[in-house]
Formats: C-alpha cells, structure tokens, sequence
C-alpha cells in the first residue's frame, strides 16, 4: 500500500523517535495470529510494571488472600488484553528520509466490541490505542486543549505549547519523552489523541507566549489503527463521557478558558505545529497546506450559484484526496463503475463545506441547477472530468476520471468540519446533529439461538444431568449429548461413529423411513450426523438478541429464527426505481432517524409510513428511498450492528424486466 509522508521535521533523535512517526500512516499488518498465553502473560506484566498500575491486593494475609491476588492479577491481565488476544508484525515509516520501522500490534475483543487493536509495541515500549484508554482512566497523563485544536492534531499536526489548557499545574507524569492522552477542553473526561512530550510540560509555569511544540500525536481516533478490523466496520465513536478519567466535583467547563489568550502563540513557519489564534481557530488549518478559507454560509441565504459550486468543488476535493493519498493504487483507490448513490455519499458529501445545521438545509443536491443526480454527472461529463454511462433501468454510473484535469491538479483544500472518513462520522458534525441522537448508531448487536429440548430427550439428558426444560445453545447441546455418549460407552476416544442403543433409537431414529430402518439395522452413525438430527428433529429453536451489554437472562426469548431486515428494489410510476426498508424495530433501530441519513447520503427524497399488514396496536414502519440505495441502506445499517446476512434482499426490478 502507498505510503503518505509523515508530516515531521527534517531531523528525528532518539528521544523524539516515537514523536517522529505517526500512527495515522498506512500501516502493513501482516497475518494475525493467536497470542500464546505465556506472551500474553509478559505482554500484560511489562504492561503493568511500564505504567506502574497498582494491582489488588487482599486486606489479611494467608493462603485464601493470595488466591484472591492472584485472581485479581489474572483480572487485571484480562482487561489489559482479553484472552484470546491475536498479534501481527507490522511495518511504518519514520521521519523525513520514511525509514522503515517495524512493530507489532496486539488486538483483542472486550465484552460486546469487535476485535480492535489494543496495543502497538515500538522498540520494546508498548503505546496503548484510544480503546485502551477508553478502558482505563488514567493510564498516562491527561492534557486538554480545546476541540479545534484536537481536530488539527488528528490531521498530523503537533500541539502548541499555548494550545494546552486548564493548567498550569499540569499532570507531574507529563515529562518529556512521556506518553500522554489529550482530550478536548468541551469533552474533558474521553481521550482522543495518544501522543508523546516533546517538552517537560509538568515544569510549565505559564504557556501564554510561549513557543514551541509540547506535544506531537502518535494516535488519535479516526487514523488507521482506530479503523482497523476483520470485518471492514468503521472504527468505533468515542464515547460521549469516562468516569475516571476527568472527575474534579464542580469544576465548570468555562472555568479557565477566560484566560486563554487565543492570540497568543502563533504558529511559527519553521516548527510547524498548531497554536491558538483568531485565524487559525476559524479556518482550521493544516500544517504544511495552504489552505485558503471557505467562508461560512449559515448566516446566509446561498444562492444557487454558490450551492452548484460546493457541490463540483467538494466532487474534485475528493479526487483530488484520492489522488494525493493513493497515488500508487489503480485508478486511486476508486471502484468503478461509481453508482449515483455512492457518487453523493462518498465523493460529495463528506466534502461539502457543512458547518451548521443551516448549512446541512441548503447544501442538498435538489437545491443546485441540477435538481438531481443524474444531471449532475451529466454536468461533469460535458466538462470532461468523468466519463458516464447510462445503464438499462434509467440510473447514471461514473465509469472514469480524468485525474489530470487542471482542476484537479490546481485544486486548493478548503476547511472541512471534519476528519473525511463518510458522510455519517459522529455527532460532533453539525451535519450529522440527527444521527449524533439516534443512540442505534454504533450499537453492538449479537443474536443467539437456543434450543429447547423435546420430551423423548429426557432420558439423554437426565443420563448428563440436564434438564429438558431449560434452553440450550447448540455447543451446549452437543456437550450433554457428548456426556451421555461418554456414560454409555457408546463412542470411543476419538472415533467418529457412535453407537446406537435402544434409548437413542427410540428418543432420536424413531420415523418410518427406509433411512433410520437402515441406521437402527446397521447399529452405527455418524457422530455430526447424530446430533444434527437432535438439533433439526428433537429441539425446538428460540432465538435472544443481545444489545451492547444486556445478559439473555434478563430478556424474553421468542420462538423460531429471527426475522431478517427486508429491503425491497421495486419499479414505481413507469422505470423509476425506489427502494423500501422494513423490519428495523427488532433491532432497535428508530426508521424516522434512520430515514433522516438516508435523505443525506443517498441525496435523496425518504418517506417513512406503517408497513402494510403490521398490526395496528404494534404498528411497524417502512422506509422508502427514492432510487436504488441497497448499497447506503447496508452500510447504514452495518453502522447500527446489523450484519448482512441477517438483511434479506428483494429485487422486483429483476422479476419485471425478465417478465417482459
């Protein structure tokens, strides 16, 4: 994979060798791998002694409290990295010649996550990642500085010393060469940047006037490694507050902020870096860019010129990111054919300059000359900038780019909201002020099946000691069924047939068929085969779905598989295409939040109306989107915890055109 440059100084010494490379790189991470549980135990032990975490210990003395230690230090291992921990070499670049670094990361998954990277090891030291953080307040030292600069440091830029804030005194560990946290004056209790000293900030008396860098991020949410996963899911939201981290009783928000003078410590053009200034809080601008300003318009009415305009600057923008951050890869990372749907949602509006609400109510696709998308692109195409095609069924795709155009090349980035990643980042985008409400964003969903056994299983089940009445899952299942097996001696250690004896021929082979005449004749069946007839036959199934940390104990369970998320493609009003999404309520999604996305990333019209035959004391919803949008409505709800098996497709428009 192409590499960006580091945004770092032309010389790196030793003791700034960690400040010196950013984590926000592309990084090559190679196989993962199970993690022995020896090398769990010295990773977690280094860990504990490294950070100087105080373990447990029992109040008395005598053998019973040693073994409470010891469970205590095991406890404490897990939270550090779970058990079933993975690793991976992984190599980076360092300073200005990209000398080559190699490392290893450690992932793990906490109750109810997925598998995220939890550690990062550098020459022997071990950098906790944002979720560790999230885990355990107070690791490292705490600093604050306001969000501005936070959104700064997560495009590269090194912190300020004037940009500290809510100090002096600073935290006492907070010496140079020292990790640290940094968490934003208005969210003070949730770490978004893991960086490194570069200075004694514990020593500073005073920061107004002073220059120079104090500290430069190695990590922050939203880089490569906040993003990494098995599955492709998009890393996960900072959470909206941490007990622990931040827990001084009374202290007000606004308390200290007087005395920030934000015209001090401008940013000096020979170390980079980001201050706190009037122009530089306005713009946001990036170090090492000559970023020119893009003027707020939510004071505004805009006129349509000005709205065509964001829409084709924010379409080269992301070009123009494209080109400049995959500048090796094929057609620069870019997928084609580029349908409608994705054209808007991720090359237009994670670039449009969206900075309130006001902002987000006028920059929308039916607002420009245009009206919709397809004469948008036809727009580009007559000024040769894609090449577009028109497929059966009316709707436009993007089937090239001239990266060469002068537009692209001569284009000057302008302040964006935010970090550009999709159009549904987080809440703090004034763009996004519906999504940062619907509390299904993000959430983790786990769906369970059970079974219940049939009565004709009782004497198995009582054989292992189980009762017939409670709700099983399938690996439960097999184990009972293993111990009875085991009791009876009726498989061999390691043997793949079983034997069958009058109890399991009467509980489990009891049909007419020819096919267990001949198992009950033959004496012998498989041991998969076995229990897989217990399982379809002689059970009856259930299913829990689990949110974020709720226990199947605590929540009803309910008969047969869960119901799928139904999204339909149908032909409406001659060749238009709409598409309709219903079931979302099992899976505590809200349609109205959802339908208010959706109107955004698809750039599209969305209704929200009773599904037709829903009861009408439990009435369910439907959300209809205009155009074929199966590819936003998945990745919107992948965002909530929907997997994509458990969304069933319907495409009518297939069944029409055949019919004809």
């Amino acid at each position: 994979m192409f590499k960006k440059k580091p945004n770092v100084r032309a010389t790196c010494t030793t003791a700034h060798f960690y400040s010196a490379m950013n984590l926000a790189n592309f990084l090559k991470i190679k196989n993962l791998a199970p993690l022995r549980s020896s090398d769990r135990r010295k990773t977690t032990d280094q860990i504990i002694s490294d950070y100087g975490i105080e373990v447990p210990k029992a109040e008395s003395s005598g053998v019973q409290d040693e073994g409470s230690t010891q469970s205590s230090i095991t406890a404490l291992r897990s939270s550090l990295l779970p058990e079933g921990a993975l690793s991976a070499k992984f190599s980076t670049t360092v300073g200005a010649d990209l000398k080559t670094v190699n490392g290893t990361v450690y992932a793990g998954i906490h109750s109810g996550d997925d598998l995220r990277i939890l550690w990062i090891r550098l020459e022997n030291r071990l950098i906790p990642t944002v979720y560790t953080l999230w885990r355990h307040p107070k690791l490292i030292p705490l600093l604050h500085t306001p969000g501005v600069v936070v959104e700064k440091m997560r495009g590269g830029s090194p912190l300020m010393t004037p940009g500290l804030a809510r100090g002096p005194p600073f935290p006492e560990g907070a010496k140079e060469g020292a990790l640290v946290a940094i968490a934003s004056y208005e969210n003070p209790s949730v770490p978004l940047v893991v960086g490194e000293c570069e200075i004694d900030v514990s020593a500073l008396s005073e920061v107004r006037g002073v220059k120079g860098h104090a500290v430069r991020g190695i990590h922050w949410d939203g880089d490569e490694v906040w993003d990494w996963s098995q599955n492709g899911r998009q890393g996960e939201q900072s959470p909206r507050h941490l007990e622990g981290w931040f827990d001084t009783p009374g202290t007000d928000v606004g308390e200290g902020m007087a005395d920030l003078n934000v015209e001090d410590g401008d940013d000096d053009p020979e170390q980079g870096g980001v201050a706190i200034d009037n122009e530089n809080v306005r713009n946001n601008f990036v170090e090492g860019e000559d970023v020119r300003s893009y003027e707020e318009v939510g004071r505004k009415e805009m006129t349509t010129q000005e709205i065509d305009d964001a829409f084709r600057d924010a379409f080269i923008y992301s070009l123009y990111e494209a080109k400049r951050n995959h500048r090796s890869e094929p057609s620069h990372g870019i997928d084609f054919p580029i349908p409608q749907s994705q054209l808007i949602s991720n090359h237009v509006m994670p670039y449009l300059p969206i900075h309130t609400p006001e902002d987000a109510a006028q920059l929308l696709i039916k607002k420009t000359s245009w009206k919709n998308v397809k004469k948008f692109i036809k727009y580009l195409d007559k000024r040769l900038l894609v090449k577009s095609k028109d497929r059966n069924g009316g709707e436009t795709v993007v089937l090239d780019v001239d990266f060469n155009d002068r537009a692209i090349a001569e284009f000057t980035p302008y302040r964006l909201p935010r970090r550009v990643t999709t159009t549904t980042d987080s809440a703090a985008n004034g763009a996004s002020t519906s999504v940062g409400a619907d509390s299904s964003v993000g959430q983790k969903l786990k769906i369970i099946l059970l079974y219940k056994p049939k009565d004709k299983l009782t004497p198995i089940f009582e054989s292992a000691q189980a009762d017939t009445r409670s709700l099983y899952q399938a690996g439960e299942i097999r184990s009972v069924v293993s111990d009875y097996l085991k009791n009876e001696n009726l498989q061999t250690a390691g043997a793949k047939m079983v034997s069958i004896n009058p109890v399991l021929a009467n509980a489990v082979f009891d049909s007419n068929t020819g096919l267990d005449h001949d198992i009950i004749a033959h004496g012998r069946t498989p041991h998969d085969a076995l229990f897989k007839r217990i399982l379809d036959s002689h059970c009856n199934l259930y299913h829990v779905l689990l949110r974020n940390d709720e226990s199947r104990d605590n929540l009803k369970v309910k008969a047969g598989l869960p119901a799928k998320i139904k999204l339909v493609l149908e032909t409406r009003s001659g060749n238009k295409t709409a598409t309709r999404v219903s079931g979302l309520e099992a899976f505590h999604i809200q349609p109205t939040m959802l339908a208010e996305e959706l109107q955004k990333a698809c750039a599209s019209s969305t209704s929200v109306n009773h599904l037709v035959g829903s009861s009408p004391k439990n009435a369910l919803m439907e959300i209809m989107v205009q155009g074929p949008q199966k590819d936003a409505i998945t990745k919107a709800l992948e965002k909530r915890g929907v997997r994509k098996d458990w969304i069933e497709l319907i495409d009518k428009t297939k069944k029409k055109k055949g019919s004809g």
